[in-house]
């Protein structure tokens, strides 16, 4: 009894130490992105630099700070290298949070939303 304790509790604790951690290498992703500017430009980051919006950014909740990604626009194929430097987003059902600059490269400003792919890049 005490073994089988033993195991489930060691098998609990690994499972929330590797919960938030994602491997950067070779990652690749489909899901919904949105995106954010002027509410937040010159605020602090997760990261702790100051979020600019003009700058090729993003917030992701589980990749590392300074991790490169391409993200590609499934509608219409456009695509923009962006760096991890915060964390998010915080909507439902949301991939990743771009900047505004990043946003206009994707062609979804107005739209607000895309449905996107993003893979990491290498240095």
């Amino acid at each position: 009894m005490r073994f089988a304790f033993a195991l489930f509790a060691a098998l609990l604790l690994s499972a929330c130490a590797s919960q938030g951690k994602v491997d950067p290498q070779g990652y690749r992703a489909e899901g919904q992105a949105s995106w954010y500017g002027a509410r937040h430009h010159g605020r602090k980051t997760a990261s702790g630099e100051r979020f600019d919006q003009h700058a090729l950014t993003a917030a992701h909740r589980q990749l590392p700070f300074g991790t490169r990604v391409q993200v590609t626009n499934l509608r219409n194929g456009k695509r923009v290298a962006v760096r991890i430097n915060d964390r998010g987003p915080y909507s439902r059902g949301r991939l990743i949070d771009v900047s505004k600059a990043a946003a206009e490269q994707l062609d979804m400003l107005t739209s607000g939303t895309a449905q996107v792919r993003i893979e990491t890049l290498r240095d």
